[in-house]
């Protein structure tokens, strides 16, 4: 993805909260990746992914116009959550600019109450870690 004005403070340099709408984009285009799309999940199921924590260390600003590689990859698996380690990177130099963990749990949709993630979503993502 590119850095663009709305993603930058008066400096120039990516505004730190905005790192966490990267992971999010990274973790849905990772999930579509596995043709889990948010929505018809949603649908399907009567649930969905929630956040529920956020660990995020900064290393080095991105700045406008830069292009990043964000990625998402699982680092622990649960019955009704998981921890995503994800990581920004500036592609010009693959200079490590930002790294997190993001845990993300299963809500039934309508209550936001825990419920455990079904088993068919789980077995798709337990598999992509396997690989």
């Amino acid at each position: 993805m590119r850095v663009y004005w709305e993603d930058t403070d008066a400096g120039g340099i990516v505004f730190y909260a905005n790192y966490l709408k990267f992971f999010e984009r990274a973790r849905t285009e990772w999930l579509r990746s596995l043709g889990i799309g948010q929505q018809a999940l949603r649908e399907a199921t009567g649930g969905m992914f929630i956040v529920g924590e956020t660990r995020v260390r900064y290393l080095a600003p991105a700045r406008l116009d830069d292009e990043l590689l964000v990625t998402a990859r699982i680092s622990e698996t649960g019955r009704a959550s998981l921890i995503m380690a994800q990581q920004a990177f500036r592609q010009q130099d693959h200079a490590l600019l930002c790294e997190g963990e993001i845990r993300i749990g299963w809500v039934d949709a309508a209550s936001l109450r825990p419920a455990r993630i079904p088993t068919p979503v789980l077995e798709a993502l337990k598999k992509k870690r396997e690989t």
